[in-house]
């Protein structure tokens, strides 16, 4: 058994300025709904997945959590131990008694940036405007651009028409050649309001030439407005030019005196390097997806810098932790550090001349812990055993969404930390195909099911359902055959399945009233 912890202690413990991860287990909509401000979401059923890029200090102060009379932080804390985290305790009572204790319980996710923008748009009067503003001004022909702040992944689901993709920390390294022209207004939006306010600020920031100005609620406030949204855009603000590059370099430059970012040599790295195992260091490279395939600084991970400053929580869990963060010119990485600061975070440094050193290529990809492949079947043959046998059941572990979208014909969905649930759904059956979309959880919930389940006949789809999909195979997508409550992940407002315009208004109300609440909480540090 794991040591309990008090609301009442672990009050203390989030005032007393020492290194602390604070971690809530449940699944990701069912956290949504109630959870405390600084607690990550790392749900039980991706714990090996996830947790070592996480938490990569095994030494470092954890505390795990759940709602309230369910044992997932105990089982989660016990995975910890095994897997030599030695310093992990379980929020006694969970959630429930953080709220009997008077504390507050915040919904939503990402919850700490939401209310950081909207901290920035008070603290800063960040301007913006209005659905029907921008529509007259485009109507009108008036020189403007529209740079939207999002990966181009949710950009391509929706846009607003005419709107050139440029994720957050991207604005300050491509404006210069996105509006060269310093009369051309320019118009940063998102989704809803965070990344709007904090893109259009980070241009105001670093004193570009243009008037600038915030989407006021982004592509949600435009649709509601009435106005039509683009799909499936990939207009992409291009590379800096090499004046372009220049200007965004001395606008960083006055970003990084205003608000004090430090920088270090890969000397100083080396040495905290050394350290970790008192201190824990994150190694951010905050550059696109393909620059950092293309070439990372060996033992540093994928943060795009806008999302690291929207969902901080999805990228560093650890408290008061060092972070160091990599690009190529200092933009990005400075741009993103001056927001960290703001937000709370005190040791943020910016790495000099890091990609000079000898670099590694490859995609992102996680930090398993404790995984042994399970026994495996191809594609190829899992489709020629479903066409002349149709023997066995195909068991997804794709999140609902996933599933919903595309899955392989005939599949059952499920959630790894609800396996007795899967498995009665489908009590027919003693021969599963375990899937997941690329295949990885699938061998982890392989494993749990062999142990509980040892009179059944369990294989793994190597390479997931991507590889399905891959080798040309039909898919189909619905949500029938769910064997439990779809509420793994939160749906965005555009991704519920009805009632869209209220999921939207309701969302934007959610945001706006995040800074009463979190006075109230008292523990955010933003300056």
């Amino acid at each position: 058994m794991n040591k309990p912890v008090t609301p009442t202690q672990l009050k203390a413990m989030l005032r007393d300025g020492q290194e602390l991860a604070l971690v809530d287990v449940r699944e990701q909509g069912v956290y949504f709904h109630g959870h405390l401000l600084f607690a990550a979401c790392i749900p039980l059923s991706q714990l090996e997945l996830r947790v070592a890029d996480l938490i990569p200090r095994r030494s470092t102060r954890v505390v795990m959590c759940d709602g309230a009379d369910d044992d997932l932080a105990q089982r989660a804390a016990e995975k910890l131990a095994r897997f030599g985290y030695d310093d992990v305790a379980v929020l006694t009572g969970g959630v429930k008694a953080w709220r009997d204790a008077s504390f507050e319980i915040f919904s939503g996710v990402n919850v700490v940036s939401k209310a950081f923008g909207e901290y920035i748009e008070h603290r800063y009067s960040t301007p913006h405007l209005s659905a029907e503003e921008l529509a007259k001004k485009i109507a009108a022909g008036e020189d403007l651009t529209i740079l939207d702040s999002r990966p181009l992944e949710e950009y391509r689901n929706l846009s607003i028409p005419g709107g050139i993709d440029c994720p957050g920390a991207e604005l300050v390294h491509r404006v210069f050649d996105a509006a060269p022209d310093p009369e051309t207004l320019v118009v940063v939006n998102c989704a809803g309001r965070t990344r709007s306010i904090i893109g259009a600020q980070s241009l105001i920031n670093a004193g570009i030439p243009n008037k600038v100005m915030a989407l006021k609620n982004g592509t949600m406030g435009w649709e509601l407005a009435g106005f039509e949204v683009a799909r499936g855009k990939t207009t992409h603000a291009s590379d800096p030019s090499i004046e372009g590059a220049k200007k965004a370099q001395s606008a960083a430059a006055r970003v990084a005196q205003k608000f004090g970012v430090r920088s270090v040599d890969v000397a100083q790295v080396r040495q905290w390097e050394k350290e970790t195992a008192t201190r824990t260091l994150y190694m951010l490279d905050v550059r696109t997806p393909g620059e950092y395939a293309a070439g990372h600084l060996s033992g540093s991970r994928h943060a795009p810098g806008g999302q690291l400053v929207q969902a901080t929580d999805e990228y560093a869990v650890t408290r008061h932790a060092r972070v160091v963060l990599v690009d190529d010119t200092g933009v990005r990485a400075t741009m993103t550090a001056s927001w960290l600061i703001q937000m709370g975070w005190n040791e943020v440094f910016v790495l000099k001349d890091g990609l000079a050193l000898a670099l590694e290529g490859g995609r992102a990809r996680p930090t398993l812990l404790d995984f042994t492949p399970a026994a495996a079947i191809s594609a190829n043959a899992l489709n020629s055993r479903l066409e002349q046998l149709g023997d066995c059941v195909v068991l997804d572990f794709a999140t609902s969404l996933q599933f919903r979208k595309q899955h392989i014909p005939g599949a059952y969905w499920g959630v790894r930390a609800r396996l007795s649930q899967v498995v009665s759904s489908v009590s027919s059956s003693r021969n599963l195909c375990i899937t997941s979309p690329d295949g990885v959880l699938a061998h982890y919930v392989a494993r749990d099911m062999a142990s509980a389940y040892p009179d059944h006949r369990v294989q793994v789809i190597e390479g997931g359902t991507r590889a399905w999909v891959d080798a040309g195979y039909p898919t189909e997508s619905g949500s029938e055959r769910f064997t439990c409550e779809p509420n793994d992940v939160w749906y965005k407002p555009y991704e519920q399945a009805g009632a869209v315009r209220k999921a939207m208004e309701d969302y934007l109300t959610w945001e706006v009233n995040l800074i009463p609440q979190i006075e109230r909480d008292g523990d955010a540090r933003f300056r």
